[in-house]
């Protein structure tokens, strides 16, 4: 699990493409202090798993799946990531609950200037959009956002001066993809509800034995 907020800014070395895969060798610094084989990374918000470590720099395999859901296929090597090692359980919980697990793509729009801050436009689409509130949470390339604004095409972000200058998303121009991760809470919680009435799918409908008339026999 991680949480959003970004410890450094890393760089792609290296890039091995297969015939639908591809190996990333990315450098860093910071989250070298204690990575080991096998632990998570996030980057640019994806969950991968260091299979190799030399000095500062580690490797990850990426498999067809995943480069077919996120911006990982469009990285060139010399370009930058935001790094993000799981979180500590000792950790302080800074920013939100994130899985590194990509729900889709967004799309800059636009960004624009607003006194200390920038406002960042993306558009994104329905099924993405059907999880986000206004005021809610969003990782975007795995930074822990607040959705400042909403409406039936997209959403906007306002970024700090410390936001902007620690992660890599005021680099982005218009036309940019984006890694998009909806707060887990909301799908879990549609889920849940499709499951009580068989809605959801390739599920049996799942019966509760509690009920309005249970409730109320039983002094609720």
């Amino acid at each position: 699990m991680f949480t959003g907020i970004i410890e450094e800014i890393g760089t792609i070395e290296r890039i091995e493409r297969g015939a639908r895969s591809s190996r990333l060798t990315i450098a860093g610094d910071v989250i070298f202090s204690d990575l080991k084989l096998g632990d998570s990374v996030a980057v640019d918000g994806i969950c991968l798993t260091a299979s190799a470590i030399s000095g500062k720099q580690f490797s990850a395999d990426v498999m067809p799946e995943t480069l077919s859901r996120t911006a990982l296929g469009q990285l060139s090597s010399g370009d930058r990531v935001n790094l993000e090692r799981a979180m500590a359980a000792d950790g302080r919980f800074g920013g939100h609950i994130v899985s590194g697990h990509i729900d889709g793509l967004g799309k800059i729009a636009h960004m624009r200037t607003d006194d200390n801050a920038v406002w960042v436009r993306i558009d994104t689409e329905a099924s993405i959009l059907r999880y986000i509130i206004e005021k809610g949470s969003i990782a975007i390339d795995g930074i822990s956002l607040t959705v400042a604004a909403l409406d039936e095409s997209g959403f906007s972000v306002s970024i700090i001066p410390h936001t902007g200058s620690e992660t890599t998303l005021l680099s982005k121009r218009p036309g940019d993809l984006v890694n998009l991760e909806n707060d887990q809470i909301g799908k879990y919680v549609e889920r849940l509800m499709l499951l009580g009435d068989g809605r959801a799918h390739n599920v049996r409908p799942y019966k509760s034995s509690i009920t309005a008339e249970f409730l109320a026999e039983h002094g609720f």
